[in-house]
């Protein structure tokens, strides 16, 4: 704000009084920065969401050659609002722990694209659907969005996405899809695989299912 501005600000309180505190807390709302109003949970959620519903409505193609890029618009969209690092570092759990930071990188980048790509696949199979927002919990910088996906057939598919606050972006952490939660799907799924293999038998099987 510049200091003609603010001089201006001071003044109508000092002369106006109480009355022009509401127009002093426009004044300044309308300057914040962006990112300070970015929106609470449901709001970014929702903006991410209609995107995704944008690009889905649009796509009516059954050339595997179009899915492709309507999967690659899907994942482009789902990117910016999902923190992959902490998704994969959960999914990981007590493993991540023990690999070296080159190995935690690639982990996290082919775990990306699976579950981009997953994720993706879901709701595409959607392509005449609605979204509700059900509740929203939020407590400091931790929050939970409840979403139903309802059909025109009246077939619905609950998604509760779990989000933290990073610099006010809301960032989902975790998905919980009909009850079960992504991560602990994943976590189970990978200690099985290292269990009975290696960590290196783990990457080859997450590029294997990408390809």
């Amino acid at each position: 704000m510049s200091k003609f501005s603010a001089s201006m600000a001071l003044r109508m309180v000092r002369q106006h009084g109480i009355a022009a505190v509401g127009l002093l807390l426009l004044f300044f709302c309308i300057l914040l920065p962006e990112p300070l109003r970015a929106g609470g949970p449901t709001e970014q959620m929702r903006t991410t969401l209609d995107k995704v519903l944008a690009i889905v409505r649009n796509s009516n193609s059954n050339l595997e050659a179009k899915k492709e890029d309507i999967r690659a618009r899907l994942v482009e969209v789902i990117y910016p609002r999902f923190d992959f690092t902490e998704m994969g570092k959960r999914s990981l759990g007590s493993h991540w722990g023990r690999r070296s930071a080159e190995e935690q990188r690639e982990f996290v980048k082919v775990f990306t694209g699976l579950l981009a790509r997953t994720y993706a696949d879901k709701i595409e199979s959607y392509s005449t659907q609605s979204i509700l927002y059900t509740r929203e919990i939020a407590d400091k910088d931790y929050a939970e969005v409840d979403t139903k996906i309802v059909t025109d057939k009246d077939e619905e598919l609950s998604i509760n996405y779990k989000l933290h606050n990073i610099n006010n972006e809301w960032k989902v952490y975790d998905l919980v899809i009909e009850d079960v939660s992504l991560v602990n799907n994943y976590r189970s799924q990978f200690d099985r695989v290292i269990a009975r293999s290696s960590f290196e038998e783990l990457i080859r099987v997450m590029k294997e299912k990408q390809s």
